[in-house]
């Protein structure tokens, strides 16, 4: 049976005639809250409307309540038709949105928005984003802000904690209760307990230079500034190419904070990191190439085709199992024909042992790889002798071409024993610089100078600075 919507608005007298007559008309009528100024008045007027006040009580959180809620409609309606009064306007209320999806023969008459309410009491013209106080957690929350239905103190608490989480505790708003409003900081939204159905809060736009947290999108947009007509030189200066070099020392820099277990270092070059991407997309968006939304649209959507074994029908056991399907999907995606094609797309500028690493993981998916890390131990002992040999022949042209095959030998000796050879060679280079300065200072102990002795004397200190 047909199902009547109906927003009662923010005040009493704000509900439509076409409401009215459809509330007085002799249908089962359905009261959302008989608590809130609006719900009191319909009981006033003497409509005969059921409160579904003991529906809160039923409902453990809001996503329930709002299920529960509609439930109750959605089943009178089974055998007669009904009508929903909510307050605000009917787009306010999540049951309602549920109730719409579900039934087909839906009437809504609207009312006065608790958003358009709160937002005009204060001046807010334009665009905002508007969330009830139940439904503002895991939001992403963006400037100007209305959030309404904030009903008590612990409801308070959340909007507080979720706003403070993105916009800092020190942002000021206005906080609407009892009729009346007040501008504070939103750390002081549940200092007191002067909440009912009608307290909202409202926060205006802020200027960056104001604001004490950002969003991705403030970087996008500071990133363009500096690059404006009346931005920094330096900035305005740079090109794709100029700051290819920064690129690469941010990531480094990150992955030295890494290791060091740096956790705030970590975030201060993940943020460095960050700002050479937004970098990079802003330069495209003035070549008018991409965008920093096309740039994430492309991560979110590589990552959801390529991990089918979480978004699609493939099934993986371990992380073994998981890089085989991401390594199957990602040539699909690329449309390689070939094993070579494959290893050809393993970026040039990367590291040469990171390079060569990837480059004889793709040839073992193509069946050329060694047997085993014994297998490869061979081949290692095979090329050192043909360095020897060009060595010994002092035969220049040829040594690098042997030394180059003598190096690719170990990196997958490194690979097939199951590390990386880029971070075995980082361990034994700090190692390295260890044993040097400790053997510089027993060097210096003796009182001697280290760059007047003879190779063999700086063995003998190298070998004893081993034992420290």
């Amino acid at each position: 049976m047909k199902i009547t919507l109906i927003g009662l608005g923010v005040k009493d007298g704000d509900i439509s005639l076409a409401g009215y007559q459809s509330a007085t008309c002799g249908k089962k009528v359905f009261l959302r809250t008989a608590l809130s100024v609006c719900g009191k008045a319909v009981l006033d007027r003497g409509i005969n409307a059921i409160p579904l006040d003991f529906v809160y009580e039923k409902s453990k959180n809001f996503d329930t309540l709002s299920r529960n809620l509609a439930k109750e409609v959605l089943s009178a309606s089974k055998t007669e038709e009904v009508v929903y009064l909510v307050d605000g306007d009917v787009v306010d209320d999540v049951s309602c949105s549920i109730i719409i999806k579900k039934h087909k023969d839906v009437e809504i008459i609207p009312c006065v928005s608790k958003a358009s309410y709160f937002a005009s009491k204060v001046g807010l013209s334009g665009g905002y984003q508007s969330s009830s106080a139940y439904d503002i957690e895991g939001r992403e929350l963006t400037l100007p802000l209305v959030v309404y239905d904030i009903d008590n103190s612990f409801i308070a608490s959340k909007v507080k904690l979720a706003i403070s989480d993105r916009f800092g505790d020190e942002i000021p708003c206005y906080k609407f209760f009892n009729g009346n409003f007040k501008k504070i900081k939103i750390y002081e939204l549940d200092f007191e307990t002067e909440f009912d159905y009608s307290s909202a809060i409202v926060i205006d736009a802020l200027p960056l230079i104001e604001k004490t947290r950002f969003s991705l999108d403030d970087l996008h947009e500071i990133v363009k500034v500096l690059r404006s007509e009346n931005g920094c030189p330096w900035d305005r200066a740079q090109t794709k190419e100029s700051i290819r070099q920064d690129v690469i020392e941010e990531a480094y820099e990150l992955v030295d904070a890494i290791n060091r277990e740096d956790e705030a270092g970590m975030c201060e070059e993940s943020g460095d990191l960050i700002l050479q991407a937004v970098f990079s997309t802003v330069f495209a968006e003035e070549r008018k190439c991409f965008t920093l939304r096309d740039a994430v649209s492309g991560i979110c959507q590589k990552l959801i085709e390529r991990h089918t074994h979480i978004f699609g029908t493939d099934k993986a056991t371990n992380a073994e199992n998981a890089l085989e399907i991401w390594d199957k999907n990602k040539q699909k995606e690329k449309g390689f024909q070939t094993g070579g094609e494959y290893l050809e797309s393993v970026p040039f500028n990367l590291p040469a042992l990171i390079r060569a690493q990837k480059v004889g993981s793709r040839a073992k998916k193509s069946n050329m790889d060694f047997s085993d890390a014994n297998a490869v131990f061979e081949k290692v002992l095979e090329e050192l002798n043909e360095v020897k040999a060009e060595l010994t022949a002092n035969n220049k042209d040829t040594l690098i071409s042997e030394v180059g095959d003598l190096l690719f030998a170990i990196v997958s000796l490194a690979r097939l024993s199951g590390f990386s050879a880029e971070e075995a060679l980082t361990l034994s280079t700090d190692k390295f610089i260890e044993r040097f300065k400790k053997t510089e200072n027993l060097i210096l102990k003796d009182g001697k100078d280290m760059k007047s002795l003879s190779a063999e004397e700086i063995d003998q200190y190298y070998n004893e600075s081993k034992k420290y």
